[in-house]
């Protein structure tokens, strides 16, 4: 059976409090890392969902709902981090959490993840945490809530804001996701037709078919009469 996946944005667009000092929401940091980690697993074969919507704030009960009722493999969960009372400050870097009573399957993805965002964005390692999150301790599968650098950070809040960063992100966390479940690409499942030729005499279109076996191609015969 093909993995299931599903990716949650965290938040939604009116969601108070979720800001920037400056106004940017947190919701369109999450959204479209959400929208290029997809984008990135589906060069796999792996079906991946969304918790969110772009027209409504999807309340967290109908989103692990979603993902019990749909029985995926992995819930994702992508935020903006935030520190303080709403101004600047220099609290900065990534972390990934997981719940407090979680598996080890779970533990292991959230530092899968964590290694791959650290890598790729060069930011703070703030390590692997663990905290009682609806969305962590209401789903049924491993499931994991990243934050992925500080809005309440100056240098942070400008990377939050460019769509480089936020595809750095999204495909560091599909790689994470394609490492740790050892998904196989598309392409590798692909097969392509080439059509060589058509010979007078069967005993020569064996003949081919014999060398191209030995060198590792799968040859395909049609035999038309006359």
């Amino acid at each position: 059976m093909r993995l299931k996946i599903m990716l949650d944005a965290g938040h939604g667009y009116e969601t108070r409090g979720k800001r920037t000092p400056d106004g940017m929401r947190e919701y369109e940091f999450n959204r479209d890392a959400a929208a290029f980690c997809k984008n990135e697993l589906e060069k796999y074969d792996v079906d991946v969902y969304y918790s969110h919507s772009d027209s409504k704030d999807i309340p967290l009960q109908l989103r692990t709902d979603r993902a019990n009722n749909l029985k995926v493999d992995a819930f994702v969960s992508i935020h903006a981090n935030a520190f303080g009372s709403g101004g600047w400050n220099d609290a900065s870097g990534i972390e990934t959490y997981t719940y407090t009573t979680q598996p080890s399957k779970s533990t292991a993805l959230a530092r899968e993840i964590q290694s791959h965002l650290v890598a790729s964005t060069q930011r703070r390692d703030r390590g692997v945490k663990f905290a009682n999150f609806h969305v962590l301790r209401e789903t049924d599968m491993p499931s994991v809530l990243i934050e992925c650098g500080f809005m309440t950070n100056p240098e942070e809040a400008a990377l939050l804001r460019t769509r480089t960063y936020r595809q750095i992100c999204g495909k560091a966390i599909a790689k994470a996701l394609v490492a740790f479940y050892k998904l196989k690409s598309k392409e590798h499942n692909s097969l392509y037709k080439v059509q060589l030729g058509a010979f007078s005499k069967e005993e020569n279109a064996r003949k081919l078919a014999n060398r191209l076996i030995k060198a590792g191609f799968t040859p395909y015969i049609h035999i038309e009469t006359k």
